[in-house]
């Protein structure tokens, strides 16, 4: 069963937002490389995308599963609609999809 494992939001001013979230709540963000971010509590965690040619508009919802491929069917089989192809980032695959609506969210496999 796949469950919502972030939300990545886009970041124009990486150090500025970590600062933020980590003052304001008390976060720890581990890096992942120079242009990323994450608090890792292994419940829904926030993930800082600073790359802003990787970044979605809109905050994006990140499912994990344990089959990617399985779920990059049923989703297509569902009547979505699949707008990045499965890639490879630190630590594992994702692919990015949008629903009936145009909602853009994401499925993520764990190295």
């Amino acid at each position: 069963m796949a469950r919502i494992n972030y939300i990545e939001l886009p970041a124009s001013d990486l150090a500025a937002v970590r600062s933020f979230y980590a003052s304001a709540f008390g976060w720890q963000l581990t890096d992942y490389g120079p242009s990323y971010a994450a608090t890792t509590t292994g419940t829904v965690d926030l993930r800082l995308q600073g790359d802003l040619s990787e970044a979605t508009a809109m905050p994006l919802p990140v499912m994990q599963v344990e089959d990617i491929e399985a779920t990059q069917r049923a989703v297509t089989e569902a009547g979505g609609r699949i707008s990045k192809a499965i890639f490879a980032f630190p630590g594992g695959r994702r692919f990015h999809f949008l629903d009936p609506n145009g909602h853009e969210l994401a499925v993520m496999q764990a190295d």
